[in-house]
């Protein structure tokens, strides 16, 4: 008497297939598991054998081993509960199990046989569609994040005894349970919410521009000014400017909520761009993910949106250099002693500071901080994570007479409009390569699609050897003078576009120049 139930689990941010074989025979009436289990899945058997007990089914006392192949993978959660009691039952020869084959089986059991939702439900049926398989067995909460995935038969159960059922007559359960809306998921159009609107905000137009420009091309922006001056009252309304995700983008962010347990059953589809704050207390591996069981951080929840960093300077020194590397390469790797795991980090760093500890430096009649103490605190923002930065900028103190004009300012999307526009342009020219926008492009990329026109290219020479620009600085500068040139709709980048990407590094003297050597 022998069975086998195909099921999943998550490592990292991967799917592992797992067969769950049942195998029954005569000698002292045991439950023994085996095949590299963690406690929760080592427990799976007195809840299976209570919930089966309780939903009215009588097993003989036999010697049941249960494996979960292949050994060499780690079985971690309580999703493998129903799997284990479909193949005990099939293995005794209580139910049906040819509606099984080719089936995937998650869930986990209660005690009196109720199901409850698993986490990590989108992925594991993306990658049973990949396999072949052509039927998901999940509990009912969790249909509505497995309907995602279109051509996929989803079969949703709220207790034991309705797996019993539809393995005795599929085609009459599917039937009885048919829902009408069970697609609606897939081909929900993305709403977006509420967000605050840019035309609420006084002044900063400087600032305001850059802000467009970093969200058009995709480059990290940092702010720095003094306290009060809307830097975070900006940079909570960038939500409202971002371009729209597109379904296959929706489906891959959607994918890490779903193994982090965030998707709302309500709409289990992420449909808007992420928008993660980051506080200043935040550890290296909140940041960037790992942990005895390495999960994906925020750095990865912001895959594909925004990650906000306020008050950057109070961040611990070496939580900032962790950004480096994914800022440069849009991915994290984390290695462990059993393995390796890569999680996506293609986000927008968005960053904001105080000049000093006061924050009223450089005003000398306002400021009361040392030179000391001035170098230590911006000492924390290292050179090599400044050069990261695509775009500083300055946040200036807004006027009183800005503040009572009673003049609007220029809506969300008015300026989304522009975002989008410039956003199809690159997509269009980097339609063969595998960036989308120009803060992704690589040194040769650039070599090939940021060409400057006569002046531009004089005016490039001239600011390098003044300014004393790196390498890296003298690409962000080029990528972001695209960026510029796509917004004004411009196929050569000019000297007025190159002027104004210049403008963006103009602060990094002005903060950093006499800290070159901290």
């Amino acid at each position: 008497m022998f069975s086998t139930v195909l099921s999943a689990t998550i490592d990292g941010l991967c799917v592992e297939m797992v067969r769950v074989e049942v195998d029954v025979s005569n000698g002292l009436p045991m439950l023994h598991m085996v095949g590299f289990l963690s406690s929760e899945v080592k427990e799976a058997g007195d809840r299976v054998k209570t919930a089966i007990a309780n939903t009215g089914i009588h097993i003989p006392p036999k010697k049941i081993v249960i494996n979960l192949s292949p050994a060499t993978v780690k079985k971690r959660g309580a999703s493998f509960d129903l799997p284990i009691a479909l193949g005990i039952l099939a293995a005794f020869e209580c139910i049906n199990s040819e509606p099984l084959r080719n089936a995937l089986v998650i869930g986990e059991l209660s005690l009196d046989g109720m199901m409850r939702s698993v986490t990590g439900v989108l992925p594991i049926v993306a990658e049973a569609k990949k396999l072949g398989c052509c039927t998901c067995i999940v509990p009912e909460a969790n249909v509505e994040e497995a309907s995602v995935i279109e051509g996929m038969c989803v079969v949703g159960v709220s207790w034991l005894q309705d797996v019993l059922d539809y393995t005795f007559d599929a085609k009459k359960f599917l039937k009885k349970n048919h829902r009408e809306d069970r697609e609606r998921v897939a081909g929900k159009s993305c709403r977006r919410t509420e967000a605050p609107d840019f035309q609420d905000v006084a002044g900063q137009e400087t600032l305001k521009r850059a802000v467009e420009v970093a969200v058009a091309g995709q480059h990290n922006l940092l702010m720095i000014g003094t306290p009060g001056a809307s830097k975070t009252m900006i940079a909570k309304r960038i939500p409202s400017i971002l371009p729209p995700l597109s379904k296959e983008e929706s489906i891959e962010i959607s994918k890490i909520y779903s193994i982090m347990g965030m998707l709302s059953e309500v709409n289990p589809l992420v449909t808007e761009r992420p928008f993660r704050e980051v506080h200043h207390t935040a550890t290296k591996t909140a940041l960037v993910g790992g942990g005895t069981i390495p999960m994906p951080g925020e750095i990865s929840l912001a895959h594909g949106g925004v990650l906000m960093m306020d008050e950057l300077a109070e961040f611990q020194k070496q939580v900032l250099e962790v950004l480096r590397q994914p800022l440069e390469e849009q991915q994290i790797q984390i290695v462990r002693a059993r393995g390796s795991y890569l999680f996506p980090a293609d986000f927008l760093l968005v960053a904001a500071l105080n000049p000093c500890p006061c924050g009223y430096y450089p005003d000398a009649n306002r400021c009361t901080c040392s030179p000391g103490e001035i170098n230590r605190y911006l000492g924390k923002i290292s050179q090599p994570f400044l050069s990261r930065m695509d775009i500083c900028v300055e946040a200036s103190r807004v006027e009183y007479e800005e503040l009572n004009a009673g003049k609007k300012g220029e809506p969300s999307e008015k300026i989304r409009e522009r975002v989008c526009a410039a956003r199809k342009r690159q997509a269009l020219r980097y339609r063969d390569l595998p960036v989308q926008t120009n803060g992704r492009l690589t040194v040769h990329e650039i070599e090939k699609y940021c060409e400057l026109d006569r002046e531009g290219a004089r005016l490039m020479k001239q600011a390098y050897d003044k300014m004393g620009l790196t390498a890296r600085t003298y690409h962000k500068i080029l990528k972001v003078a695209r960026t510029i040139a796509d917004l004004n709709g411009a196929d050569q980048i000019s000297a007025s576009h190159v002027a104004e990407a210049l403008g963006y590094r103009a602060i990094d003297k002005k903060y950093w120049g006499r800290y070159d050597d901290v």
